[in-house]
């Protein structure tokens, strides 16, 4: 493929692609599941969300710890609210509408090209694999990344230098894509060019300017 844009030859042509999944091909958002059980109550939803299943506290059980281990861990503070919290992970995916449908469509063209395409997500080892069956594009991955049976979640350097030594990524030659500006940047700091994603029709732009699409 020509080099466009004046760029050297000394530098790699980006030609492998890494994505995020929650925020990105997947939309996940633990409201859509506690809206109902809140009975539309945004006040008492959002209290729960910012008090009790914290974002750190679910974050956690994307580093590998398990659900119950996370109940445990609340109880002494907030027993009353036992089949609240206990939800989270037996009705996750309720918390999980469907697909991102133009991310999908763009992650379908990179494969019809013949693009290596990968992905990092930072997933609980208990609620990832009923998705992976769900979602048919997910055996599109040459290889996937989760945090929760790694041990380490982004933005931690070691979770993308896994993915690049399991499947003998070149950061210099791969773009990554996260919702997350953090996750973004960190990979940027490795070499790997980060995205930080903001619509499909945005990323599409930003990997046709890459020359991956």
């Amino acid at each position: 493929m020509p080099i466009k844009n004046g760029s050297s030859l000394s530098q790699p042509r980006r030609s492998v692609a890494i994505f995020d999944l929650g925020g990105v091909l997947i939309e996940w958002n633990p409201r859509h599941l506690y809206r109902k059980l809140f009975n539309g109550d945004e006040a008492a939803m959002e209290h729960f969300l910012d008090n009790v299943c914290t974002t750190e506290w679910n974050q956690r059980q994307d580093a590998g710890r398990t659900f119950a281990e996370g109940i445990r861990e609340l109880m002494p503070l907030h027993a009353e609210r036992l089949e609240l919290i206990e939800a989270f992970g037996k009705r996750f995916a309720e918390m999980i509408p469907g697909a991102i449908e133009g991310s999908v469509a763009v992650l379908s063209e990179l494969k019809q090209l013949g693009v290596p395409i990968y992905a990092i997500t930072n997933w609980s080892a208990e609620t990832f694999p009923p998705q992976r069956e769900r979602f048919a594009f997910l055996s599109w991955f040459q290889g996937i990344v989760v945090s929760g049976f790694e041990g380490v979640i982004k933005p931690d350097r070691r979770i993308f230098e896994i993915l690049c030594e399991r499947y003998g990524v070149k950061p210099d030659e791969a773009v990554f894509i996260d919702d997350v500006v953090g996750n973004a940047g960190a990979a940027s700091a490795l070499g790997i060019h980060g995205i930080h994603f903001r619509s499909p029709e945005q990323l599409r732009s930003e990997l046709v300017a890459l020359g991956l699409l």
